[in-house]
């Protein structure tokens, strides 16, 4: 019976729901869940320190998990998950300067497609470039390309 006790005390119960928040936040993408299991965490060690009652608990569970959401969840998710960043300049670096080569006639109205790398990208240009003529990669808007023609 004592080690039921035992397993029923508020540090132990908030340990373990502060855990199982961490497993979750692997399975709920968003970060958020993350936080609450520091909120459980910091409530345990708050329990272990001070005899509190439920309710104090419960505020302590809140308010440190709702400061941890405010003052970490925006630099966290920067530093770790900002993906979007990353690719634009990747993709940049390296597209920006290669030279290809028309597969389909390139239009200012409707555009048209090269080859890079083995693959199609839409492609739009300022002037109309013939299918075969070289092209250079000056910029991109999204996945399109914008290409310019060169002349040798």
């Amino acid at each position: 019976m004592d080690s039921v006790n035992y397993l029923m005390e508020p540090v132990i119960v908030w340990f373990v729901i502060g855990l199982i928040l961490l497993i979750l936040e692997f399975a709920l993408p968003g970060l958020i869940m993350a936080f609450f299991g520091v909120g459980a965490w910091v409530t345990a060690l708050v329990c272990s320190i001070f005899d509190l009652s439920l309710t104090g608990q419960l505020l302590t569970f809140i308010i440190f998990s709702v400061l941890a959401i405010i003052l970490l969840r925006k630099k966290i998710k920067e530093k770790f998950f900002n993906e979007n960043k990353n690719t634009e300049d990747v993709l940049s670096d390296e597209f920006i300067g290669k030279m290809s080569v028309a597969v389909t006639d390139i239009s200012v109205i409707s555009g048209g497609k090269i080859t890079l790398k083995g693959a199609q990208w839409e492609a739009k240009s300022d002037v109309d470039i013939k299918e075969g003529e070289n092209v250079e990669i000056i910029g991109r808007e999204n996945i399109v390309l914008l290409v310019k023609p060169v002349f040798q």
